[in-house]
């Protein structure tokens, strides 16, 4: 049986996977890295959402050479708003809103079209002769003191120092590693598409808390907007069925008109929501990172930005143990990952779980509190900066270099 050897094997060909294997390469031409992915070629260009890039991830994508590639897809959140209201409400007043620059002409973070972050990813991969195998779902991991061994549905064998299991929520690589996680459903389903409008944006992000959720108005280059639209998942299912006509008439009952007419470019789809905490971020030769160690409510909009920050740790840690000669995939040195990123993993989980319990739901009491609370941070500048800091995902020097855009 032929075996492949490397010193690193990233399970995963997403934004994550990807990410990790291509800091790490940079930073350490030496080591022999590759990435498996479990979808076929090319699907990853039929993906139609965006996301949200915190000036932290974007400082990394710097780093790495990556951003200037996507740059012309980006458009930078100048400002937000945020309401609590009901879909019947004739009015959504405002209870917050925020700058969005953290420094003179950086805002505190871009909207970008996964086709075009990938694709910048994939571009990079080629040119540092990272090897990208398409279709090949991990099917058995052996993990023995000396190396991991990762079969494939197509009957390849990888044996590596260190396997990185970023292959996402549902991760295939996390079960098999024996990792056991703290999770629950919340009954909600996130609406997903692109919306093209009359007037322009002018940068403008909005979160609208409503009953059944945050709907989410996330905005685009040119004169569109990419839409998280939170549902209990009966209903999400429902309206992803229903025709154009019913979908556009319920989608501009909560979009509003202060865009103009609006049309739905794409598809749309919609995704169960649900908190998933892996219990060990780490073992013997296996590390998590992403969605497979963590998989969050959209409500703060930190899922993809907290996947970034674990590639920069993880990225810091093996390439300062292999300059130091040390085994990268011993506990001895993957135990400075995992505390690493426990503490701000486990924070957000929980930011996110009240978050959402908070604001999805119309009890009147509670929502008189929020109200007032999300009114007294208004008017609190100090404060607010301190929230714009925090979802920008700059550290400070103790932090890892890559976030603040520094080469490890």
């Amino acid at each position: 049986m032929k075996i492949d050897k490397l010193d690193i094997l990233v399970c995963g060909g997403g934004y994550v996977g990807l990410s990790a294997a291509l800091a790490i390469k940079a930073a350490a031409p030496s080591l022999d890295v590759a990435v498996i992915d479990a979808a076929p070629a090319e699907v990853w260009r039929k993906d139609q959402r965006a996301s949200a890039i915190a000036a932290g991830a974007k400082r990394l994508l710097t780093a790495l050479d990556i951003w200037a590639t996507i740059e012309p897809e980006a458009q930078g959140i100048n400002e937000m708003v945020v309401t609590d209201s009901r879909t019947s409400d004739p009015v959504r007043p405002v209870f917050l809103t925020f700058g969005g620059e953290i420094e003179t002409g950086e805002p505190f973070a871009h909207m970008v079209p996964n086709v075009a972050m990938v694709g910048a990813l994939r571009e990079k991969a080629r040119e540092l002769n990272v090897p990208i195998h398409q279709s090949a779902p991990a099917t058995s991991l052996t993990v023995t003191e000396q190396d991991a061994r990762v079969e494939t549905a197509d009957g390849r064998v990888f044996s590596a120092k260190l396997v990185v299991a970023a292959d996402g929520v549902r991760s295939q690589l996390r079960e098999m590693a024996g990792i056991k996680t703290q999770k629950w459903e919340y009954g909600q389903s996130g609406i997903v598409t692109t919306v093209a409008h009359e007037r322009p944006h002018n940068g403008r992000a909005e979160e609208h808390f409503m009953p059944s959720g945050p709907f989410a108005i996330l905005p685009l280059t040119g004169n569109r907007s990419s839409l998280v639209w939170t549902e209990r998942t009966e209903t999400a299912n429902r309206l992803i069925a229903e025709d154009d006509i019913v979908f556009e008439t319920e989608l501009e009952r909560r979009f509003g008109h202060h865009l103009g007419a609006l049309r739905v470019e794409g598809g749309r789809k919609a995704f169960p929501l649900g908190l998933t905490l892996a219990r060990d971020f780490v073992q013997p030769r296996v590390a998590l990172a992403g969605d497979a160690a963590h998989g969050i409510h959209p409500v703060a909009g930190q899922g993809l930005n907290l996947g970034f920050r674990d590639v920069a740790a993880l990225a810091e840690t093996i390439v300062e143990a292999n300059r130091l000669g040390l085994d990268i995939g011993s506990m001895a040195v993957l135990e400075r990952y995992q505390i690493w990123r426990r503490f701000d993993t486990v924070r957000m989980g929980l930011t996110s779980d009240i978050l959402t319990r908070m604001f999805s739901n119309d009890f009147t009491p509670l929502r008189l509190v929020r109200d007032f609370g999300l009114g007294l941070v208004d008017r609190m500048p100090a404060m607010k900066r301190y929230f714009i800091n925090q979802a920008a995902g700059i550290p400070d020097a103790s932090g890892p270099r890559l976030l603040r855009g520094e080469a490890i």
